[in-house]
């Protein structure tokens, strides 16, 4: 089994974390990775404040890349302590460590308390002579095997120097083995909660286990991490997993609370049905609308749960529109359905099983190749798309590659000639035609000539 087949066995992309010093070109490096200037590269130590995520990939293996503050374990300055928890969140939640150094000054005091950390985890870590230039540069190699370390890789993150082998090796030290908390069977449907803090996330998951599992507390910001309940009913299994609330990054302040939005967007990423809850009686807000943007992103199926439902004023209960008036104000997932529930009471909870199934089958429905030809043939006879630049556009066949999310491939003689809102009818029409309930779709056109 190859890396990439490995790889594929996990539910969430692999978390690869630069670390190092201050100033010695863990953003430049990040910058090189992830193919854009993402990160602020300047030549005065700190100025990486954050830690910076992307996703990126390399030779079809996709991951996530952390870029980290300069970790200084020994300074007493608050500043600087802030960072070095950063840093110690990104080591606990990466699955293979860039260690950076710079290879122009030799080991430096701060380069061995960094080492001291990195030796007692268990994770691969890859270590990185930086800024190797010129050829001289290489020749102080042999200062850093003081640190115990046999092999380096020497890079140069500025004219991208050794970054290829260095790419391979990060590929192949990612582990195979399937995230923490995917133990249970691959036949569970697993099931994201996601939501605002404070808006009963995980009073709901108790309701449905009908025990006091998780903690629960009127005061936001309760649940710090992300939490796997396997719960089966009427013989299908599902892994409820509970998240901390996310916040607009405006107001994410503390680093333990950054752990928990990352946590939050790994349990989207290995979901395969997201429940975003609402907090009924505020209604939707601009941080929900975030929050289905990434869930469109992320390409799962989901559903929009009207929470506290019992606090709703009865005439605004009674209003009618009400999902219509929901799904407008949350345009990236216009397509789901929304249910209204009391995780307090337990109004509509057991109907959450039926929408997930429902919206599980639509995320893995797959359709026969002549069925979906029947179809384009059909919508493209009644409404053809308009002439691009005089000419006719035409369309040769469509296939199914793959689900979850359905994602289809429609061949035509100019893929650029096919404007966005015909796009949209096609998805909207496939989505009424075979039920996609619930479930992002994704449309490829390419340019054919016809045979």
């Amino acid at each position: 089994m190859n890396t990439s087949q490995r790889l594929e066995r996990g539910k969430h992309k692999p978390i690869v974390a630069i670390v190092g010093r201050p100033n010695v070109g863990k953003s430049t490096l990040f910058n090189k990775i992830v193919g854009w200037r993402k990160a602020i590269v300047e030549d005065i130590p700190g100025v990486t404040r954050d830690r910076n995520y992307a996703d990126t990939e390399w030779e079809g293996v996709e991951f996530s890349l952390v870029d980290t503050g300069g970790f200084d374990p020994g300074t007493d300055d608050s500043y600087l302590s802030i960072i070095k928890s950063h840093v110690q969140i990104a080591i606990e939640e990466a699955d293979v460590i860039l260690f950076v150094m710079d290879s122009t000054t030799g080991v430096m005091p701060q380069d061995r308390e960094v080492h001291d950390v990195l030796r007692k985890c268990s994770k691969p870590v890859l270590y990185l002579l930086n800024k190797v230039d010129h050829e001289n540069h290489e020749t102080r190699e042999y200062e850093f095997h003081s640190l115990g370390v046999d092999s380096f890789h020497n890079v140069s993150a500025i004219e991208g120097r050794n970054m290829y082998e260095m790419l391979d090796a990060v590929v192949q030290s990612m582990p195979g083995a399937p995230a923490l908390g995917e133990k249970s069977d691959d036949d569970a449907v697993r099931v994201a909660v996601i939501g605002k803090p404070n808006v009963g996330k995980s009073t709901l998951i108790n309701k449905i286990l009908g025990e006091e599992r998780l903690l629960t507390s009127p005061e936001p910001g309760t649940t710090r991490d992300s939490i796997d309940s396997l719960i089966e009913k009427d013989g299908k299994k599902y892994l409820l997993v509970d998240t901390a609330g996310i916040r607009r990054r405006s107001k994410i302040n503390f680093s333990v609370e950054k752990h928990s939005v990352l946590r939050a967007i790994r349990a989207v990423e290995r979901s395969d049905v997201v429940l975003l809850i609402i907090d009924a009686p505020e209604g939707p807000t601009h941080q929900d609308a975030r929050l289905a943007d990434l869930i469109e992103k992320k390409g799962k199926a989901s559903a929009i749960v009207l929470n506290k439902w019992d606090l709703v004023p009865r005439d605004v209960a009674q209003t009618t529109g009400i999902e219509e008036i929901t799904r407008d104000n949350l345009k990236a997932i216009d397509y789901c359905p929304v249910i209204s529930v009391s995780s307090l009471t337990g109004k509509r909870v057991n109907k959450l099983f039926e929408v997930v199934d429902r919206l599980y089958s639509s995320y893995s429905r797959r359709l026969p190749t002549k069925t979906l030809n029947n179809f384009l043939e059909g919508i493209v006879g009644t409404n053809p798309p308009p002439l691009y630049r005089g000419k006719e556009v035409k369309f040769y066949y469509v296939t199914q590659p793959r689900a979850r999310p359905p994602t289809f491939v429609i061949f035509t003689n100019t893929s650029k000639g096919i404007g966005e809102g015909y796009k949209r009818f096609i998805e909207n029409r496939l989505r009424d035609e075979f039920d996609f309930e619930g479930t992002p779709m994704k449309l490829i056109f390419r340019t054919k000539r016809k045979e």
